[in-house]
């Protein structure tokens, strides 16, 4: 399975306006909603919130990748965000984040959950690759340059 087959252009927020974590949250899963009901996305939300009170997901570099399993889905969905400003993310590395990618997906898929968080960790680790992302003003230009990475990366 390929990242950017994950994404759709409701779910790719370039220039996104928040000013929390937990604002970024719910509009993230909010752009879920063509995907999935609203129920779903209100226990898709408690899931990843749940997720981030254990460990914040803000990985450093200015990445965050907030994630879950939840039962009330039976696959894999994903959103990214490049942010108009950094938030406070409360990151490994002190530092505000400025891009989120969302990784949920269903209970059952332990093994899938963790390859996918892997590979968005490998890719997104690119700093040249992240400066690419920032310089995109749609969300089909951010899933183009999602294509073109995982093409590079991961083709052999």
């Amino acid at each position: 399975m390929n990242i950017f087959s994950l994404l759709e252009t409701q779910t790719v927020l370039p220039n996104l306006e928040a000013n929390n974590k937990a604002e970024i949250l719910e509009k993230l899963v909010l752009s879920l909603q063509g995907q999935v009901s609203e129920e779903e996305a209100q226990k898709i939300l408690e899931a990843v919130k749940e997720r981030e009170n254990i460990m914040s997901t803000g990985v450093g570099k200015g990445l965050a990748i907030p994630h879950a399993k939840t039962a009330v889905i039976e696959q894999t969905y994903a959103a990214f965000a490049v942010l108009k400003e950094p938030v406070e993310y409360n990151a490994v590395d002190n530092q505000p984040v400025s891009m989120v990618f969302l990784l949920v997906g269903p209970q059952s898929s332990n093994s899938m959950h963790i390859k996918m968080l892997s590979r968005i960790s490998r890719l997104m680790n690119d700093s040249s690759f992240r400066n690419r992302l920032k310089e995109c003003t749609t969300a089909e230009e951010i899933i183009e340059q999602f294509k073109k990475e995982e093409h590079v990366s991961f083709s052999g």
